[in-house]
């Protein structure tokens, strides 16, 4: 098999990650566009670790220590994204400004008015 045809794909499943990125407004999904693009670079990873022929299977090896950072970033990142959603009400990206408590917030801005 031609070196090619994985990369290719890799390209497209990494393009579709940073679309999902930049164009999602749900928390969620830009979680899921962000695990697309670690399994595009964990498929380019293992192309390159069998057209290579490395004798140590370095690019194996990496692959599951990234699968393994990616299953706890997923893990981290639905626990926060909960938390948010329970506390706020909303998983929409462009409604979270602010890191605080939104009652603290509240006060604040009619205490200065």
């Amino acid at each position: 098999m031609h070196l090619a045809y994985p990369a290719v794909l890799a390209a497209l499943l990494f393009c579709v990650g940073v679309y999902g990125v930049l164009a999602r407004r749900n928390v969620v999904l830009v979680l899921m566009s962000v695990e697309l693009m670690l399994n595009a670079v964990n498929l380019n990873l293992v192309a390159f670790d069998a057209w290579l022929r490395d004798s140590l299977h370095a690019g194996q090896a990496l692959t599951l220590f990234t699968i393994t950072v990616a299953a706890a970033e997923i893990g981290l990142g639905l626990a926060i994204v909960l938390l948010v959603f329970r506390t706020r009400g909303t998983a929409d990206i462009d409604r979270l400004t602010a890191l605080g408590d939104p009652a603290e917030a509240t006060e604040e801005t009619e205490a200065a008015a």
